[in-house]
């Protein structure tokens, strides 16, 4: 039976490429082998603080450790020097996660990514396929849909009233900066031409899509694109009544749901 005593969770600093990226470790309860770790990537406005208690409760009920970081320009990463263009995704994926993974010498991963952090999952795993033994994705996009642009120009209406005050307690000084890279990319005309259904084919994993039916950033069709433009065995979760952040507005089925998917991979 596993230990499921709260341990306490490691932070660290990890240099990569110039950037000094802010790092959460927590640790697996004693097991029997050494299985992958849950490497979590949060969303285009989220930080290490926006996954609450799920990676520690996901360590717990799962026996895998669970790794938790902010990207770059957020939380208490380093601010983000580079305009972002229209591979910004792409840039995460294939200069900037790989080399976290190797500092913290972690070969191969079980990538939980809500968002943004769902489309970088699956970039990575079609790129580097043999790092990856499970992906979860969380209100990923794979295109430009109508939806989400209408819940961006909703935000930034918000943005101006209560949004940016509660994100500031996660960003900091990089709020303004963090806010409007994602609005204004996401928004610009140059944008809607984004599209990785394509890039995401090499993904050979096993992959749980997952989506509030309710979500006023991205349409049931980002799941079913998923689904059916991965490799590997694929499974599309929708959730009634739920919207952008399922792991927070419907916790206990996320997280059986996560748990369950965990438990049927191979290593």
């Amino acid at each position: 039976m596993l230990n499921m005593a709260k341990p306490t969770p490691r932070e660290q600093w990890i240099d990569v490429n110039g950037y000094r990226l802010w790092v959460q470790i927590h640790p697996a309860p004693a097991s029997p082998d050494e299985r992958a770790p849950l490497v979590f990537l949060h969303e285009g406005l989220g930080a290490i603080g926006f996954w609450r208690d799920l990676p520690a409760r996901l360590a717990r009920q799962t026996g895998r450790a669970a790794v938790v970081f902010d990207r770059r320009g957020y939380g208490r990463s380093s601010p983000c020097t580079e305009m972002r263009q229209i591979d910004y995704l792409h840039v995460e994926a294939y200069q900037f996660f790989p080399p976290l993974l190797d500092r913290l010498n972690i070969q191969k991963a079980v990538l939980i990514g809500h968002s943004d952090g769902g489309s970088i999952a699956l970039l990575f795993g079609a790129k580097f396929p043999q790092r990856c033994t499970g992906i979860v994705t969380e209100a990923a996009h794979v295109f430009v849909d109508e939806t989400t642009l209408t819940g961006i120009r909703e935000a930034v209406t918000a943005y101006r009233g209560k949004l940016r005050p509660r994100l500031k307690r996660y960003h900091g000084e990089q709020t303004d900066a963090v806010f409007f890279a994602w609005a204004d990319t996401w928004l610009a005309p140059w944008f809607r031409a984004w599209r990785i259904t394509d890039d995401i084919a090499g993904v050979q994993c096993p992959v749980l899509a997952i989506q509030g039916a309710d979500d006023p950033y991205g349409e049931p069709a980002q799941v079913e694109a998923i689904v059916h433009s991965v490799a590997g065995p694929a499974r599309p979760l929708i959730m009634p009544g739920v919207g952008h952040a399922p792991h927070l507005e419907a916790r206990e089925a996320f997280t059986a749901a996560l748990v369950e998917f965990a438990e049927n991979l191979k290593e």
